[in-house]
């Protein structure tokens, strides 16, 4: 049985993600697909529309075997930690022989060609980059500006549209970690990841989000799972309601600002400026860009809100981050998920958590009762588990009144897909 990875954030799952899954299962000539997914903090630094446990459901109503979630470590940070974590996640797996993931160019040999360049040249890279951060210039400008003068042969779009830089680091990912997942590519189809206008049956999930924000219909671009799910998601009012979010962080961030140093990526003097945005911004859009400037990407910031909102501590997180992922959380798999569940018993290299209640018992079994690696593991269970209580106590209306959802959804199961 051929087995093909999939990193995905699926919010919502629409006609380009099947597009996408189709086309992967084709180009690798697998029998079975594993994404893995973002939980309920996603890499742009905002809430998911709907919990983990409905965008698994959507997935695989499309045809996905299997669903991990990427810990919050790696789901809501920087392109280069969030591809590690989900390469690390899939070779950790054991079973997973390629990897497919959408581009703009579609070309894999460019992107190859581009990610030879970030292994061999990583120092330079960083030393350029730093040095035109110290010059203000934020991070992506540099970083686009450094690679541009490395690959003047390269197309200058290659390093600078969203999902080749994905691509980018996964390949990078797959290098450094001297991984045999064989990589492939599949043009990404429609409108680009920040567009929103639709093309056909196409549209990007920002521009869905847009248009469910506007109020208007989005049925069209959904395959006929994700569309049933949703709707009914939607009805019981099971996603985020932005005047709690909006409330939650201001009360974090009215007090003095000293108490946001120790977040993580909160320094030079971030959180004067965060403190100064919270005093007149109406919803979470508005105190993000008021808190951006040159140095500061609007996406960074809000990541960084995130952070405050889950208190994610610097040197713990940094700790996380280094480690990789640590466990896979299993969230929902189909009956060809089961066999290949079973044919990676013997050649996994992580555990996998199916109940987080027996999770930290089986994390210092794995790990070793006392070991550093088994005190990492629980403390990236925590933050997970966190993830979850915060966000269900901002949701308009959640499913269930535990907060602690993580102990009560099962895993979701499917026989055969909808679509």
């Amino acid at each position: 049985m051929k087995v093909v990875g999939l990193v995905t954030e699926y919010n919502p799952f629409h006609n380009g993600h099947l597009h996408h899954l189709q086309q992967s299962l084709q180009t690798t000539v697998a029998d079975a697909s594993v994404a893995v997914m973002s939980g309920h903090f996603l890499q742009r630094g905002e809430p998911a529309l709907v919990d983990k446990w409905l965008r698994s459901e959507m997935a695989l109503a499309a045809g996905v075997d299997l669903v991990f979630e990427l810990p919050f470590p790696f789901a809501c940070n920087s392109a280069p930690h969030f591809a590690r974590g989900a390469i690390h996640s899939l070779q950790g797996l054991g079973i997973v022989d390629s990897l497919c993931f959408g581009s703009e160019t579609g070309s894999l040999g460019q992107l190859q060609k581009g990610a030879d360049l970030l292994f061999r040249h990583a120092g330079r890279i960083e030393e350029g980059t730093a040095q035109l951060l110290r010059q203000g210039v934020n991070y992506p400008t540099a970083r686009t500006r450094v690679l541009e003068e490395i690959a003047p042969d390269l197309p200058p779009e290659l390093f600078a549209q969203p999902n080749n830089i994905l691509g980018l680091e996964y390949l990078r990912a797959l290098a450094e970690a001297g991984s045999d997942i064989q990589p492939a590519t599949v043009p990404r189809l429609g409108p680009g990841y920040h567009d929103t206008a639709a093309v056909d049956r196409i549209a990007s999930a920002t521009g869905l989000r847009q248009m469910l924000t506007e109020g208007r219909p989005i049925e069209t671009f959904l395959p006929e799972g994700s569309r049933m799910i949703l709707r009914e998601a939607l009805q019981q009012g099971q996603t985020i309601d932005q005047a709690k979010l909006l409330t939650a962080l201001l009360v974090l961030l009215l007090r003095e600002p000293g108490t946001l140093r120790g977040v993580y990526q909160v320094e030079h003097g971030l959180e004067n400026r965060l403190a100064e945005a919270a005093l007149q911004a109406g919803n979470f859009t508005e105190l993000a860009v008021a808190a951006k400037s040159r140095q500061w990407t609007l996406t960074r910031i809000q990541r960084i809100l995130i952070y405050v909102l889950l208190q994610a501590n610097q040197e713990e997180m940094n700790a996380l981050v280094a480690a990789g992922p640590l466990y896979l959380r299993l969230l929902g798999m189909s009956d060809t998920g089961r066999k290949c569940l079973a044919k990676a018993r013997t050649r996994r290299t992580l555990p996998i958590i199916r109940d987080p209640a027996k999770g930290p018992a089986m994390l210092r079994k794995y790990y070793t009762v006392n070991s550093e690696r088994a005190r990492l593991a629980e403390a990236m269970l925590k933050l997970d588990l966190r993830a979850t209580r915060i966000y269900t106590a901002l949701m308009k209306s959640p499913a269930t009144r535990h907060r602690n959802r993580d102990f009560f959804q099962a895993v979701s199961t499917r026989q055969t897909p909808l679509s």
